[in-house]
């Protein structure tokens, strides 16, 4: 064995031990990193029953939650707060998890909550179409970037170990994979060499955590060489001291994160959800690292649009995607992650 497989061994051994520590801190910390006695706001008020997917965690309690207690609207307002994989909470979510206000990596885990009643059908209804917050695909890496990495290509013929979550329980890895399927297209391949690439740089993961946030901190911790995540995560990492870089590829998708308040939801949740897409909470959000859904409000100079950005509305939309890529028996991912001896079960 070369020097360079025995470390890459190495690595992907450390990695494995790394995602079973990740997992028992699940699992001890219980279901979705619930707090019941809510993250922030008086006791005297309404509380807003917030169900999300893993990432944006500390823009709502260090950030937005915060600011919405200070409006009118806000005062006495209290959260109870619950992040985790998005189909893990969406699936929650449809079980019986209560819920009042849900923010998701995808629309189909909204519109799984829409066909359950428990989300009225008239969500998109609005200005920005029940997207809350806009973000884009990008390559993490380690500082300085020693790899050169500028693409979901060079993963592949630089040879590296990378990290990205398993598509079965997180949105994030949805976005992940159609950015490297449509880089692939854009660049002149068919849809099967397309899908090959996307096989190939899952073939290179090692491990492929529950979630986006799992993966962060797997990659933090160590694995891999680069990690695929959204650009919000790199730009939280960074915020929080961590010493990594980022690369957003020149070709990569635009990621558009719904939210929604449900049926029975007071008041509280519509006024905080309204809150979100006012000017304020759209500057929170950026500060946070994500891109503003309101355009005014992009500062092209922290957020520049990628070159060759795409949508998922080019390959049908999530409905059509989730179908042909990530049904769980029939899709084209499910075949490639069960040839690679991955788990696909939500």
């Amino acid at each position: 064995m070369s020097l360079s497989s025995s470390n890459k061994s190495k690595r992907s051994i450390q990695a494995l031990l790394l995602l079973a520590l990740i997992a028992f801190g699940a699992i001890v910390v219980g279901c979705g990193s619930s707090d019941d006695d809510g993250g922030s706001g008086g006791s005297g008020g309404d509380k807003v029953q917030l169900v999300a997917y893993s990432t944006p965690q500390t823009a709502y309690e260090e950030g937005l939650e915060p600011a919405f207690n200070e409006t009118d609207a806000g005062k006495g307002v209290s959260f109870s707060n619950s992040f985790g994989a998005s189909g893990d909470q969406s699936r929650a979510v449809e079980a019986g998890q209560p819920a009042g206000y849900v923010n998701f990596a995808l629309e189909t885990d909204v519109t799984r909550l829409v066909d359950s009643g428990q989300v009225s059908k008239d969500w998109q209804d609005n200005k920005y179409k029940g997207i809350v917050t806009n973000s884009v695909v990008s390559i993490v890496t380690r500082p300085g970037n020693p790899e050169g990495v500028k693409s979901f290509q060079d993963i592949i013929d630089k040879d590296l170990e990378v990290v990205t979550p398993n598509p079965f329980t997180s949105g994030g890895a949805r976005w992940n994979i159609m950015a490297i399927y449509g880089a692939a297209i854009h660049d002149g391949q068919t849809p099967d060499q397309a899908l090959d690439t996307v096989k190939q740089i899952l073939s290179q993961a090692p491990v492929q955590p529950a979630s986006a946030r799992d993966a962060l901190q797997a990659f933090v911790g160590g694995a891999g060489d680069v990690l695929i995540s959204y650009e919000n995560e790199a730009i939280a990492a960074q915020n929080a001291d961590q010493d990594v870089d980022y690369v957003v590829p020149d070709s990569t998708i635009l990621i558009e994160q719904p939210a929604a308040v449900t049926v029975d939801a007071p008041k509280s949740a519509t006024d905080f959800l309204d809150f979100l897409w006012s000017d304020e909470g759209q500057k929170i959000w950026a500060e946070q690292g994500y891109r503003p859904v309101n355009k005014s409000l992009v500062d092209e100079s922290k957020f520049p649009t990628p070159k060759d950005e795409f949508t998922i509305a080019e390959f049908g939309g999530w409905d059509k995607v989730a179908d042909e890529f990530f049904d769980d028996k029939t899709g084209s991912i499910a075949e490639v992650e069960k040839e690679l001896g991955v788990s696909t079960e939500g």
